[in-house]
């Protein structure tokens, strides 16, 4: 009685060409969107790592180094793996090659 009677509409006939128009323009953020992390995340990160791979291959006997855990020393000893680092004579620490983070300059460490 007060519900009036509700017809569906024929949706109108699509062109064969637009629907693949229409699916390239809603992928296109999509994409959009991986470039733009691309450019500002992974590759400055992958540059960073190959880096600090570069430096920890370079380090060399007597190179004065910061690590992971905020010691600085000099190195006493190289591995393939672990270093020795003294940080003050007589008192030397074991670590992975890996925890060296920076090369400080010749005198820093006294």
């Amino acid at each position: 009685m007060f519900i009036s009677s509700a017809f569906a509409q024929t949706a109108p006939a699509a062109a064969g060409g637009s629907d693949i128009g229409s699916s390239l323009m809603s992928m296109l953020p999509l994409l959009l969107m991986f470039v733009v992390l691309y450019f500002v995340m992974i590759r400055p990160q992958m540059k960073r790592q190959k880096e600090h791979k570069a430096m920890i291959d370079a380090l060399a006997k007597g190179d004065e180094v910061a690590t992971v855990g905020g010691l600085l020393g000099k190195i006493s000893r190289i591995g393939d793996t672990t270093l020795g680092l003294e940080l003050t004579s007589g008192v030397e620490v074991n670590l992975q090659r890996s925890a060296v983070v920076q090369v400080l300059p010749k005198g820093t460490v006294k």
